[in-house]
């Protein structure tokens, strides 16, 4: 089957510079690599525009591996402008996601709580999206709108349906332009986006068409959010789609990665990463699930997927060089991290770019190669360049954070801490006691990290007992397992699972154990 592309062009800003990589622990060398390319505003003192508060950009990576970054040890392809960012900040290589699915990550993000504690905690599809975020709750977007910020979001959502207490405009945002289902967000070429509380239709992908990429889409609209409030403090949250689900990429990106065998129509490629095994998906328009969820076919599998983390990494290295026009670059606090770990879906094959670098575990695993995520914040002004940092941290931790940043004090509790004195080098840094996630997927799991230890259960739903448990700072590939050499530890930890969450009558953990629950 051939694949379809479109032809529409895109802006590359793919700098042509090579890093070295590496793996775990990050040398500080790549720091050096990239201080001379970076083009700020920092030495350009007469230009600065002082302001009390930075512009924040969060951007969020959808299933991309801890291995999936050049610098972190991807050798298939580069990526030099999350490189740069990372040799121009601070790279925290001990970040957690705050799940190993999509929704309940984001609500971690959202709420400042962790899977035992936060709205969402599963993936659950509800009237056309998914499961709602309550009316009234403390969100990270309503934190700074309420601090003067300007909020926008631009891509997935997936933390409430359209008109729903949990849609993007009812959760602290002022403008909203991308997918409300992270359902149809597995699609790249969909029928249709979301433009605040307005569908529009996508003319270019009617029917069978492949005529507009929903990211570029999507792109454009950050890239004028950001022109538009140059001015004053915005907040941005960029969760990509990119590179879940569905392998397609815009065509001058595939052919990055391809070699035409035959240079007329129609034409005939060899992927340049090797023999390819094509995916078979849905393409037949009569499917339900055609562009509504189902991934299309993909005959190259390989290039299609390094395709689109060069595009995604291009993504990036755009929104920088428009903070650098626009001059705001100094004060802009950007980050870059993961939602979790690579998948296994849609032809996606990570074993091959060995996606989740020195662990092991995958998207919907409490393994460290499901929730152990790249972690990068940049702020040319206030945060050293090149600096790492073994800070244990996850996604909870950023909505204190930032509410400490910017002055607003938050109105309920929340798990995380704030990792603000790291970021600036001041004070004391408060460390968590531990680290919780649960998961309401295959059979149920936990994992609890506690200092150097992490000990995870599976199949809690069948009322197994027994935890497994690792000794993270000797054995971060968990391979090891120390549960009969450290009785005492495993039960710190089997009390901790216990203790670190609250049930919930819409996601039943106990409930499940005991057999009572409702089926949701």
């Amino acid at each position: 089957m051939t694949q379809v592309y479109i032809t529409r062009k895109t802006i590359n800003l793919t700098t042509e510079m090579k890093l070295k990589t590496y793996r775990l622990p990050i040398l500080a060398a790549i720091s050096a690599v990239f201080v001379i390319g970076m083009s700020s505003c920092s030495n350009n003192t007469d230009k600065e525009k002082p302001t009390e508060k930075p512009n924040i950009i969060y951007i969020l990576a959808d299933d991309l591996g801890y291995g999936d970054l050049s610098f972190l040890g991807q050798t298939k392809f580069s990526t030099p402008n999350i490189d740069k960012l990372a040799a121009n900040g601070m790279v925290f290589t001990q970040h957690y996601s705050g799940a190993t699915v999509c929704a309940p990550s984001r609500s971690a993000l959202m709420t400042g709580k962790h899977t035992g504690h936060t709205q969402v905690r599963g993936n659950r599809g509800l009237n056309g999206g998914q499961f709602p975020l309550a009316e009234g709750t403390q969100t990270l977007a309503g934190v700074l709108k309420k601090a003067g910020y300007t909020t926008g979001a631009f891509g997935k959502w997936g933390l409430g349906y359209p008109g729903s207490s949990g849609a993007p405009l009812n959760q602290g945002f002022d403008v909203f332009f991308g997918f409300n289902s992270q359902t149809i967000a597995h699609n790249y070429y969909p029928r249709e986006l979301w433009d605040n509380d307005k569908i529009i239709s996508l003319e270019g992908n009617q029917g069978t068409a492949q005529g507009e990429y929903a990211p570029n889409l999507i792109q454009e609209k950050r890239l004028e959010f950001i022109e538009a409030n140059k001015d004053t403090h915005f907040f941005m949250y960029v969760p990509s789609i990119i590179p879940h689900a569905e392998l397609f990429a815009p065509e001058e990106y595939m052919e990055k990665f391809l070699t035409k065998t035959n240079p007329e129509p129609p034409y005939q490629y060899e992927s340049k990463l090797g023999p390819e095994t094509p995916y078979k998906g849905v393409d037949d328009p009569e499917h339900p699930r055609y562009k509504v969820g189902g991934y299309g076919s993909q005959a190259y599998p390989h290039a299609a997927f390094a395709a689109m983390v060069t595009l995604l990494d291009d993504h990036v290295g755009q929104i920088v060089a428009k903070l650098e026009e626009l001059e705001i670059l100094d004060n802009t606090v950007i980050i870059f991290t993961s939602d979790n770990g690579p998948h296994l879906e849609g032809g996606a094959d990570p074993d091959f770019f060995n996606s989740n670098g020195p662990f092991q575990g995958y998207k919907r695993d409490l393994l460290e190669g499901g929730i152990h995520v790249p972690m990068i914040l940049s702020w040319p002004t206030k945060v050293k360049k090149g600096s790492q940092t073994d800070h244990i941290s996850a996604f909870w931790d950023i909505l204190p954070t930032f509410s400490a940043l910017v002055g607003e004090e938050l109105e309920g509790p929340v798990d995380g801490i704030s990792f603000l004195p790291t970021l600036l080098g001041e004070g004391e840094q408060p460390a968590h006691a531990h680290l919780y996630w649960e998961f309401h997927e295959k059979g149920g799991k936990q994992a609890i990290r506690k200092g150097k230890w992490k000990g995870i259960k599976l199949n809690v739903f069948k009322g197994n007992e027994t935890i497994q448990l690792y000794d993270l700072e000797q054995d971060p590939g968990e391979t090891n397992d120390l549960a009969s050499e450290y009785p005492e530890v495993v039960a710190q930890i089997k009390g901790l699972m216990q203790s670190s969450r609250t049930e919930d009558a819409e996601w039943p953990f106990e409930g499940k154990i005991k057999g009572d629950d409702k089926d949701h």
